[in-house]
């Protein structure tokens, strides 16, 4: 019976209201986000680049050019900028010195660290609003949706 449910097309008005949904959700965690970094000095891009490196350790331009959606030439400069202010470095790889990989200095940790952790408070201000079982059923359902998007 629940694989009858689960293969049936869903309710276009349904699905047109859970991303629409969605999209405002990710509209105000960005903007919200983005209030936050105004106490930094990084900007909007340089966050989800040092996101990316804190997530996922060092990596190369062409590889956060791909995982940003940017440009080579436009990631480079963002490096550029980023190493300026001691966020992040250049690093040589040890097995082939032709590649060139981004490292996470401490101060890049720590502010996307402090970021990251102010982010955090503010939804878990909002998710004071909801029961203990509530969080659980939206997180396991959240989750279930990453993993079926990653799919596709």
């Amino acid at each position: 019976m629940a694989d009858d449910l689960k293969n049936m097309e869903h309710n276009q008005d349904e699905v047109a209201f859970l991303e629409k949904e969605l999209r405002h959700i990710s509209g105000i965690i960005k903007q919200r986000g983005r209030q936050i970094l105004n106490a930094y000095t990084i900007t909007p891009p340089q966050f989800v680049a040092l996101q990316w490196l804190f997530e996922l350790g060092d990596m190369t331009i062409g590889d956060l050019s791909n995982k940003m959606y940017l440009a080579f030439s436009t990631t480079t400069d963002l490096i550029d900028r980023m190493e300026k202010s001691k966020l992040v470095q250049r690093v040589r790889d040890e097995q082939d010195r032709r590649v060139v990989r981004i490292h996470l200095l401490e101060e890049g940790e720590r502010i996307i660290e402090e970021v990251i952790e102010k982010r955090q408070h503010y939804l878990d201000d909002v998710l004071n609003q909801f029961s203990a079982e509530e969080v659980l059923n939206l997180s396991s359902l959240l989750e279930k949706l990453h993993q079926e998007m990653k799919k596709n």
